[in-house]
């Protein structure tokens, strides 16, 4: 597929979507969830691809929502506001799930500002690495929304609750020093440096075995929200998966035939 608002690369096994709007800061467009929608399918169905890397092009890493869809909304005849905003909402979840349970590790490159929807596209991702540049924003209080990319979930999971209310309660600006401290950017790098060390995080993250990466990223995922004994079930099926993997048979004969040589 031709892509004209997203920049969509594989290399060494690792995809690299960048948000390709630059004039715009990357805010996200009907058009460009589409796009996007279409290269997270591409890239969960390719056994090729062993991980993700999610960047911006230009000096932003997401503005967050297109303000031109805001306008339109607000066009709308009244009585159609409700269920167009509904329908929207769908398109915004149907990405951030399938970044959210896309079976292979995902870094967030963080290369500028993340705001809004932006923010929330990146704590969608496994990992975070960002620069001096990186930023957030959870900045929907200013528009008189909630964070509806999924921040009300995934920012108290990486900040605690408290600090994820004051964060969007207040919509304040969290620079890149203070994203280390709470825990939003698990790496920071220089920003010459970020897309070569996103891009060596993710070969390194995808070494192991696709289907126990898989099964495993699956049931963390549900870790909080689940029991101790779902989740002693879940890996027990998950594991019997893993039990007939080629991945699994090789490992263990290489295991034993090195343990006979040294017999």
């Amino acid at each position: 597929m031709t892509y004209q608002l997203i920049a969509f690369s594989v290399d060494a096994g690792v995809a690299t979507i960048a948000l390709n709007r630059p004039d715009r800061r990357n805010a996200m467009s009907d058009e460009m969830r589409s796009e996007f929608v279409d290269a997270l399918q591409a890239v969960a169905s390719d056994n090729a691809i062993r991980a993700l890397v999610l960047t911006g092009c230009g000096s932003a890493f997401c503005a967050g929502g297109d303000i031109s869809g805001m306008k339109r909304r607000l066009e709308a005849p009244q009585g159609d506001v409700a269920f167009n905003g509904w329908t929207r909402q769908q398109g915004v979840h149907r990405v951030q799930s399938l970044l959210l349970n896309l079976p292979k590790p995902t870094i967030a490159a963080v290369n500028g500002a993340a705001a809004g929807l932006g923010a929330d596209t990146a704590l969608a991702c496994d990992f975070l690495i960002g620069s001096e540049r990186s930023k957030f924003t959870w900045s929907y209080i200013k528009r008189g929304l909630i964070p509806d990319g999924g921040g009300c979930y995934f920012l108290p999971r990486r900040v605690g609750l408290p600090r994820a209310k004051e964060l969007i309660f207040t919509g304040r600006m969290v620079d890149a020093e203070e994203a280390v401290a709470l825990g939003i950017l698990d790496r920071k790098v220089a920003s010459g440096e970020l897309r070569a060390a996103a891009q060596a995080w993710a070969v390194e993250l995808a070494q192991g075995s696709a289907a126990a990466l898989a099964l495993s990223k699956k049931i963390l995922n549900q870790t909080f929200e689940r029991s101790a004994h779902e989740i002693f079930d879940l890996g027990s099926q998950a594991q019997a998966i893993c039990y007939t993997s080629a991945e699994h048979r090789e490992a263990v004969m290489a295991f034993l035939a090195k343990s006979s040589a040294q017999e």
